[in-house]
C-alpha cells in the first residue's frame, strides 16, 4: 500500500543531508554523472515538503543512466522506476525513513532537467510564490492524502505556470 502524502515544515537540515548524500553518490558513480543538484521542495528554504530529498543527476544518455542505476544499488538505491518522459531515465528511491531520497537520472541539459532547475531557482528568489506553493501543497495533501498521483497532478498547473514565468 502506498504511503500517505504528508507535508511537513521546512527542515534547515535538508541542505546538509543533501550535501552528505551527494558526496556519497559522486563517490559511488565517479564521472558518469555530469551534474548533480538538490531540487524539489526540500531545496527551497522555508518551503514545506514531503520529507524526501529530491536530487537530479544529469547524464549523457540511457547507457550512463543504466550504469548509474547498477552502481547505486549497493548504497541503497534499489527502488527503480522509469520516468514518464524520454529525457527522464529513472527515479531511484532510497530509504523508507525520513528523510528518504529520490534520485532522478535525466538527460543532461534537457528541457526536463532545465524545468526542475528553473522552478527551484524561481521559488528561491520569489518568496510569495513559494508561500503560495506551500499552501497549495498543504491543501492537496489534505484532499489527496492517500492518492499520490492526484496530489502530484494537482500541482502541475502551478508548476508549469512558474516555469513559463521563469523562462
Amino acid at each position: 500500500m502506498p504511503r500517505p502524502v504528508v507535508i511537513v515544515p521546512y527542515d534547515p537540515e535538508w541542505p546538509r543531508i543533501y550535501d552528505e548524500e551527494s558526496t556519497l553518490i559522486r563517490d559511488t558513480v565517479g564521472g558518469v554523472i555530469r551534474a548533480l543538484e538538490h531540487v524539489g521542495s526540500t531545496s527551497v528554504p522555508g518551503l514545506w515538503a514531503k520529507p524526501i530529498i529530491d536530487i537530479i543527476a544529469g547524464v549523457d544518455g540511457p547507457a550512463d543512466a543504466e550504469r548509474c542505476r547498477e552502481l547505486l544499488q549497493p548504497i541503497g538505491y534499489d527502488d527503480a522506476s522509469t520516468g514518464d518522459n524520454p529525457d527522464w531515465y529513472y527515479c531511484l528511491g532510497k530509504g523508507p525513513h525520513s528523510p528518504g531520497f529520490h534520485l532522478h537520472i535525466v538527460k543532461e541539459g534537457s528541457r526536463f532537467h532545465e524545468k526542475h532547475i528553473l522552478f527551484r531557482d524561481w521559488l528561491r528568489s520569489h518568496p510569495a510564490d513559494a508561500e503560495a506553493y506551500t499552501e497549495l501543497k498543504i491543501r492537496l495533501a489534505e484532499k489527496y492524502r492517500n492518492d499520490r498521483v492526484a496530489y502530484t497532478d494537482g500541482k502541475t498547473e502551478f508548476i508549469n505556470g512558474i516555469v513559463e514565468r521563469a523562462k
